[in-house]
């Protein structure tokens, strides 16, 4: 029997592919899944009404690479091909991505034309990082923050107002302190093998390997055939995690909300027992946990403090969103993705989205307003209410884009301890962990955004790889 702690994306998609690999070996492998709260689907929520969705976590999903044609496998299997809405490169809210800089927005170089032209805030076209990267030195580093290497290779303004931003959009973190493996491990790896990205780089075309290997869906080809951006699905983003909810459910998976494990004890290397707080226990013979690192920690650290404490090491922050929805006939925005803020900015907000233009089927004008992540404390405090952070995001929204309608909707939220942060050493962290586990021939496996990927493609590969890891 096996146990699967959390019912987030992660734990649901450990689910998924735990059934699929029984179906293959035909096993009749008992499945428990152990949800603390009433609802699974972890931090993707969606409120839907006949004029408006409001997204309160992810509201999109990439398509590209591995990871990304893993999931639009994963969809098409789950039936929901007919369901999505791809944004395509030519679509504004692909082409169209703003920072806010001095007080004025601007769109960032989209196109190969453009790197060759000057355009604010930068001061110089961007192909002169490129000649930054080649007549800089090398520099031999076994980790480092994103930020530092960019500044090296490319420059600080590419530091501070395309990379800075980005970091803060994808996962409300500081660029200064998150570590460059986390989104350019391999531009890192040219620095350090090679000297420099550019020598990388065209050392990398003349040895080029293209993993074929993967077998894809129709809908997985067809996305690179038509050059989707991202995608979302209609109606909210909350219906993949429910189909995946259904399909467990449907294949004899004994889902159990409202249940909360206060000890996980491991008796052997093929048995755990989940100590319920009511009392109760569940015995399994392997724990797939996708549950947060640091409430992980809390589960074994009577048993195994070294583990605990190594967990609890991987940092994550809260964000405030505040959805809001304006009744107007007219377009309140002009057409894009949206736009970040720079954290040298030193602003309230990380950014907004463009909901109106990103997700399809709405009425009016619908933004979301990120807040705080790194910096939430620090800005506003641990006991800011919702109502003071609708205050400061349409203070900025009425200052930046001058909408001055009151919304006719609103929805804030603040999600407490919801991204981890890669920090410097992240993935080494992550591999002592591992290693731990293994050591001590625990049975469990980690899964989800705490070690392998912060989106939501990683955090479905991660359980596809655990799950294949220890068949």
């Amino acid at each position: 029997m096996a146990a699967i702690l959390g019912g987030g994306l992660g734990g649901l998609s450990t689910g998924y592919y735990l059934l699929k690999n029984n179906l293959k070996s035909n096993n009749n492998l008992k499945l428990f899944l152990l949800e603390a709260t009433n609802y699974c689907g972890g931090w993707i929520k969606s409120i839907r009404t006949k004029d408006y969705v409001f997204e309160q976590g992810p509201r999109t999903i990439r398509p590209k690479g591995v990871t990304g044609l893993n999931t639009l496998n994963m969809i098409e299997d789950l039936g929901l091909s007919e369901h999505l809405a791809p944004i395509k490169s030519d679509h504004p809210a692909a082409k169209n991505r703003m920072i806010y800089v001095n007080k004025n927005l601007h769109i960032l170089p989209s196109s190969l034309m453009s790197v060759f032209q000057k355009s604010q805030p930068f001061s110089k076209p961007l192909i002169y990082a490129l000649f930054n990267d080649i007549k800089s030195p090398h520099k031999e580093l076994r980790d480092d923050s994103i930020y530092n290497f960019v500044e090296r290779r490319f420059g600080k303004e590419i530091a501070d107002y395309a990379i800075s931003p980005m970091i803060c959009g994808i996962c409300a973190g500081d660029a200064k302190e998150i570590s460059v493996k986390f989104l350019m491990k391999t531009l890192f790896e040219w620095e350090q093998n090679h000297g420099g990205v550019v020598k990388g780089l065209m050392k990398s075309m003349f040895n080029s390997k293209t993993d074929d290997t993967m077998e894809l869906s129709s809908l997985a080809k067809r996305a690179k055939e038509e050059k989707w951006n991202v995608y979302t699905i209609r109606g909210g983003l909350e219906i993949f995690p429910e189909s995946i909810h259904d399909y467990l459910i449907e294949n004899n998976v004994d889902v159990n909300l409202n249940t909360k494990i206060e000890e996980i004890e491991f008796k052997d290397s093929s048995t755990v027992e989940l100590k319920k707080s009511t009392g109760e226990s569940l015995k399994a013979n392997h724990v797939y946990a996708s549950i947060p690192a640091y409430a992980l920690a809390t589960l074994v650290k009577r048993q195994h403090p070294q583990l605990a404490q190594n967990l609890s090491d991987i940092p994550f922050v809260t964000v405030g969103i505040v959805n809001l929805y304006f009744d107007s006939s007219k377009d309140l925005i002009e057409p894009a993705f949206g736009f970040l803020v720079p954290p040298i900015e030193n602003s309230p907000i990380l950014g907004v989205v463009f909901d109106s233009c990103c997700i399809p089927d709405q009425n009016g004008t619908v933004l979301t307003v990120m807040l705080g992540g790194r910096w939430f404390n620090e800005k506003f405090g641990e006991n800011v209410t919702e109502d003071q952070l609708y205050d400061i995001a349409m203070n900025e929204i009425v200052r930046i884009l001058n909408i001055k309608e009151k919304p006719a909707a609103c929805n804030v939220n603040i999600l407490k301890q919801c991204i981890p942060q890669y920090v410097i050493g992240h993935y080494e962290r992550v591999e002592k962990i591992r290693r731990y586990i293994q050591e001590n021939n625990l049975p469990i496996s980690l899964v989800g955004c705490s070690y392998d990927g912060v989106g939501i493609n990683d955090v479905i590969y991660s359980a596809k790889t655990q799950v294949e890891d220890h068949a």
